[in-house]
């Protein structure tokens, strides 16, 4: 770790002056809450019980115990960001039932990618404002359907306001995890998503225990910690490929370069934190069944990094076969088992969908 870097030496001095907790890292938790354990990173707030990236997904997933409630950061056409999965938003709004925008339905290549549909990009935040959130996986998640056409499009500094409202109801500092969404794309229509992120962290004096902030791209993080916020930096990681600046840029590095302990060392350089999918801490065979986990929990610490593996859902068909019960693809499996693996690993947090499940979990392992 380059202890000597001007952003990681202020989110090591903020560590530094917390006490003490057992595998909770310091620069994120805040007292009086101290969960003991992992961190439980509420996907998207609740994804599994909520319509994602709503009020009611964040206010749910903090009412059940997450430590962090994550907001996926895309941007309008004037430039205010907002949270969606993706910047394609027919699959969480509503917005295919409003004819006044049909003709804005178009393809765009993004991250290289034909993509059809509908774009944050196209739409002012008044415009969004009129659309509401519905369920983006109807026939996995259909009790969430009930909630459909109820929710807002929410603004990144409404999930600040959440945020801390929640914190403040319930005694303890919820974090946001903002993730910036295709940035090497939103750059390229002179949208850029770091500068307005910096700009509502400084606004909202978000500390190191209030803001961590995430992407795949290393070149967004890097501008991110040129922006010298005092907070930790989260690189995301996935399985397949390599980031999409790197290979715009002809940059051969792929994720599982990057997961070497060589690699680890170079995120090491500006990032807190690696995200990788949890399938390369315990890899999954041709039958679906778990095999021998991979040295990385013990390579990224060796790095002084810690490690948040994503993404942790109840449902059969995102389980391995080791833990799925009965037949039913969307039946509920032994997701407690999976946490009680991943747990017994030393990960120092988990991105789930299930919160509420992860935290059951880690008061029992």
């Amino acid at each position: 770790m380059n202890a000597s870097h001007p952003r990681r030496r202020s989110v090591l001095l903020a560590a530094a002056a917390a006490p003490a907790a057992a595998a909770v890292p310091a620069a994120a938790a805040g007292p009086p809450h101290r969960p003991r354990g992992p961190l439980v990173i509420g996907h998207r707030g609740a994804a599994g019980w909520r319509p994602e990236h709503t009020a009611a997904a964040y206010t749910y997933g903090v009412q059940t115990g997450a430590d962090w409630i994550e907001p996926d950061l895309v941007a309008t056409r004037d430039h205010v960001l907002v949270v969606r999965h993706e910047n394609e938003i027919s699959q969480t709004t509503d917005v295919a039932s409003h004819p006044e925008f049909a003709a804005r339905r178009t393809t765009k290549t993004v991250d290289g990618r034909a993509v059809s549909g509908w774009f944050t990009e196209d739409f002012t935040l008044a415009e969004l404002k009129t659309l509401r959130a519905v369920e983006r996986l109807p026939l996995v998640r259909n009790r969430n359907t009930v909630l459909d056409g109820r929710y807002e499009v929410l603004t990144f500094q409404e999930v600040v306001d959440l945020a801390r409202a929640l914190s403040k109801r319930y005694g303890r500092t919820i974090a946001v995890f903002p993730e910036t969404k295709h940035p090497t794309y939103f750059r390229s229509l002179g949208l850029e998503l770091e500068p307005k992120l910096a700009a509502l962290v400084r606004r909202n004096r978000l500390g190191p225990r209030e803001c961590v902030v995430q992407s795949f791209e290393p070149t967004s993080l890097k501008r991110v910690a040129d922006q010298r916020l005092g907070v930790p930096l989260w690189q995301a990681l996935g399985t397949t490929g390599g980031p999409y600046d790197l290979v715009s840029a002809g940059d051969p590095t792929t994720y599982r370069d990057m997961m070497t302990p060589a690699g680890l060392a170079r995120i090491a350089e500006y990032a807190d934190w690696i995200g990788p999918d949890k399938t390369s801490l315990v890899p999954v065979g041709p039958d679906g069944r778990l095999g021998t986990p991979t040295s990385l929990v013990a390579d990224a610490h060796a790095a002084g990094l810690r490690i948040g593996p994503y993404t942790y859902r109840a449902e059969n068909q995102f389980l391995p076969a080791d833990f799925r019960r009965g037949t039913g693809a969307n039946d509920f499996g032994d997701a407690f088992a999976e946490y009680a693996l991943y747990y017994g690993l030393g990960v120092d947090a988990v991105v789930t969908d299930f919160p509420d499940l992860a935290v059951i979990a880690r008061r029992g392992s």
